[in-house]
């Protein structure tokens, strides 16, 4: 089986890798919503991502990849205790998935009648403390979604069937991706997403020409495409890794919250959601460019992928959300 495509041999889409790179740095972010055409590397951006984040250690027989035994579920039946590094787990969620499928399957009959917890765990359990992808999220249905919802709120994922209970950590990064003329995304799924990107196809032959290239060469030699962009990934990976350890150091004045605030304010986005986003999104910035205090621009820089999803539809402006963002940025921050 072929490595993922590298991360950093990804031609363009600069905001879509910028936004999955800031939610690497800080998951608590909230993941990422990719709309756009089909073909433009959406798919193969998560799996380049998630290869290039270093491996997490787990107990090697535990399926919701905890990293100590102590934390592993009750119902969890252990065949190895031995901890073992193994990739971020990237799960795909795909159309049509069953609900047991999703949460997880119950065997009330073998818990009835020899009174064990027996459960075989879902996607949600192998998407723990890794990546859930979702292709086509606009397309989920509604008691999907319901599910998602309550999950990703609460980090935890509970099964319940004829009294009685099961439950276990399912924190992930949910990142989804679709295409908006196939149909809308609830407003309730949307608003979960912390950052929005849209992508689309190269518009110009060059670019167009080096995507092909690369993509032939990583087909049809390999080791050779590998074995050439393996640097360029491992300097992301530690540039990654220090901007982790620069988050929690990050200052943020006063003057800055207050810019959160105004530009929310001006934009219309309902709640608060925005401005905490807005803020976490931009301190993982200021962290991924070695900065030691947060400032009006590296919010300028996110506020598109922060805010766009989260305005209130105008049917009189047929600019774009994105280009809202950025007309109300120039108001407010000159």
């Amino acid at each position: 089986m072929k490595a993922p495509f590298p991360f950093s041999a990804i031609v363009g889409q600069e905001e879509m890798k910028l936004a999955m790179v800031l939610t690497a740095i800080d998951p608590g972010i909230g993941g990422v919503l990719v709309f756009g055409d089909r073909g433009t590397g959406k798919s193969t951006a998560v799996r380049a991502l998630a290869a290039l984040l270093p491996p997490i250690k787990q107990v090697e027989s535990c399926p919701v990849n905890s990293a100590k035994v102590g934390d592993c579920p009750d119902w969890a039946r252990l065949t190895s205790k031995k901890i073992v590094t193994r990739p971020t787990p990237v799960v795909d969620l795909p159309l049509g998935a069953t609900e047991d499928r999703v949460v997880g399957a119950l065997d009330i009959e073998r818990a009835l009648s020899q009174g064990e917890k027996a459960f075989e765990p879902g996607l949600l359990a192998r998407a723990n403390r890794g990546y859930l992808y979702i292709d086509e999220v606009n397309l989920l249905e509604d008691h999907i979604v319901d599910l998602l919802l309550d999950v990703a709120q609460s980090g935890l994922n509970v099964v319940e069937r004829e009294g009685l209970s099961i439950r276990h950590p399912a924190r992930f990064v949910l990142v989804g991706s679709g295409n908006p003329e196939e149909g809308e995304l609830r407003p309730q799924l949307l608003d979960r997403f912390g950052l929005s990107v849209e992508v689309g196809s190269p518009k110009d032959i060059a670019t167009r020409i080096e995507v092909i290239r690369r993509r032939d060469a990583y087909e049809n030699d390999h080791d050779a495409f590998m074995k050439r962009w393996h640097g360029e990934d491992v300097k992301l990976r530690k540039r990654i890794l220090s901007a982790r350890d620069l988050l929690p150091k990050i200052d943020t004045p006063e003057a800055t919250l207050h810019d959160c605030a105004e530009l929310c304010l001006a934009l219309g986005s309902d709640g608060l959601r925005g401005e905490l986003t807005l803020l976490r999104t931009g301190r993982a910035l200021a962290a991924y460019q070695g900065a030691e205090t947060l400032t009006r621009e590296h919010l300028r820089e996110v506020a598109p992928m922060a805010l766009r999803h989260r305005l209130r539809r105008d049917p009189l402006d047929e600019a774009g959300s994105g280009a809202r963002v950025g007309r109300v940025i120039e108001e407010v921050f000159g």
